[in-house]
């Protein structure tokens, strides 16, 4: 009897050029890449490398991962829905809302914090020390207040309103701010606000939980010359900054969702896109202009694109739409050496190739 074999679907051209930039990445020192790409009425998923380094596991493509500072758009359309609603205001004080938090809040609005613009110091650039600080303090707790202080003791580095320079502390603050308005946490908010009406199911707050949901991809950290397992961290570091967990697909949906009218009204969706001019935006990868929460990027088409970048020990995280919604792109890497600018270079390669072609 003759068996007969099932022709694969042929992959198009758009298909396999993502696939190489995919595949280019793990050249570069990523365990596992994946990249999800809709043109129109077509999505596709490529895959490279593998879920965890010794086997050859694939990375899945329903894979949650950190996704870090991507945080921030769900946590702008939280404060977004509560503008509307008139509980918070945008150019009101810092000091109006959380009196004493700051030495200066009397100058810094929410919308400095939400645009990055506040002049405060990022408290996480005293985390930066990679490596034996990460396996010491990694199941560590931070309360809110505690990072904010860090912040706190040191002087504006400009005057509000008058730069840009990209600081989690400005999200921790929205976070208190959050709490101070509803009387509920930010997570609480963005389950009910985002996550229970779009339908994002597999997109969690993990707070000070440090496992990340099955099925995953580890991610790794290069330290003392061989590759360190950091797939599990108290993300309370991370906060209202960068503590979700999301998968390719969810945050296509929170991007649909998002574009499409569905979590923000005209007025608020406008203050969102309403970009910084490009020549406040400095080192910040694609970055041409920063709304409330969502960057303008730059790209080889000049398409007016959207979305956001983010890095966490283990992973680093890429999305982008166009306003119609016809090209969108997410990207998702499990980190295996220190990301180093020909692999930035390559990553920016990969979202032009998927979004461009």
């Amino acid at each position: 009897m003759t068996q007969t074999t099932l022709a694969q679907p042929e992959l198009s051209a758009h298909q396999e050029a993502v696939q190489r930039a995919a595949d280019r990445l793990v050249e570069l020192g990523s365990a596992g890449v994946q990249f999800r790409v809709t043109r129109g009425e077509n999505t596709f998923v490529v895959t490279s490398g593998v879920a965890e380094l010794g086997t050859d596991r694939p990375v899945p493509e329903d894979g949650r991962f950190r996704v870090s500072c991507i945080t921030k758009p769900f946590v702008s359309t939280v404060v977004l829905q509560l503008v509307a609603e008139g509980r918070i205001e945008l150019d009101r004080s810092v000091e109006s809302y959380l009196p004493g938090l700051l030495p200066y809040g009397d100058k810094i609005t929410v919308r400095n914090l939400l645009q990055h613009t506040s002049g405060l110091y990022n408290y996480a650039d005293s985390f930066q020390k990679p490596g034996d600080r990460f396996l010491r303090d990694r199941y560590k707790h931070y309360e809110p207040e505690d990072l904010i202080a860090i912040a706190a003791a040191k002087p504006l580095e400009f005057e509000p309103g008058t730069e840009f320079a990209y600081c989690n502390t400005n999200y921790f603050i929205i976070g208190l701010l959050i709490k101070k308005v509803t009387g509920r946490s930010h997570r609480d908010e963005i389950r009910e606000r985002v996550l229970e009406p779009v339908g994002l199911t597999q997109t969690t707050l993990p707070g000070d939980d440090p496992e990340i949901p099955q099925p995953h991809a580890r991610g790794y950290m290069r330290i003392g010359g061989r590759a360190e397992d950091v797939t599990l961290m108290n993300p309370s570091e991370a906060g209202c900054a960068g503590e979700i967990i999301s998968t390719t697909a969810d945050l296509d949906r929170f991007m649909v969702a998002l574009f499409g009218g569905k979590l923000l009204g005209d007025a608020e969706f406008r203050e969102m896109t309403t970009p910084l001019p490009a020549e406040m935006i400095k080192d910040l990868p694609m970055g041409i202009g920063y709304g409330l929460g969502l960057m303008k990027l730059q790209n080889d088409k000049d398409l007016d694109l959207w979305g956001h970048g983010a890095g966490i020990p283990g992973y680093a995280t890429f999305m982008a739409t166009t306003p119609d919604l016809g090209i969108r792109v997410q990207l998702s890497i499990t980190l295996n050496a220190d990301f180093g600018k020909e692999a930035e270079q390559a990553v920016i390669r990969g979202v032009n190739t998927a979004v461009c072609f």
